[in-house]
């Protein structure tokens, strides 16, 4: 169980591969608390696994903030000044400890979509 992410890069078909992608945990006062950071993996995954593993997940809530500019100029696109996507932050609750909550990210330079996956 415990908590994942899944990125798919949706203009070239593929994984998002070096996405740099941070886990924050927030609360109700604005306060943030970095949890980690690191690199997707060739499946467009966190290298390590789970980015919080099923004993340790609290009810709560969360951020994964996703560096999409970062990763498109990486890949070699042409992309605006300003870009309109720079970071996607996605904030989530977590309302069941015992839960698995898989929080996928589908993204181009332009637009993204996101769900509770399983």
């Amino acid at each position: 169980m415990g908590l994942s992410t899944h990125v798919l890069d949706t203009m070239h078909g593929c994984p998002a591969a070096g996405m740099a992608v941070e886990l924050w945990e927030t609360s109700a006062d604005g306060q943030s608390t970095r949890l980690q950071a690191f690199t997707l993996n060739d499946d467009g995954r966190n290298p390590s696994g789970l980015l919080i593993a099923h004993d340790a997940l609290q009810v709560g809530t969360y951020r994964l903030v996703f560096d999409v500019a970062g990763y498109f100029a990486e890949k070699g696109v042409a992309l605006p000044k300003p870009n309109f996507l720079n970071q996607v932050s996605l904030d989530f609750g977590v309302a069941e400890s015992g839960a698995h909550y898989h929080v996928p990210l589908l993204v181009s330079p332009w637009s993204y979509s996101t769900y509770r996956g399983s």
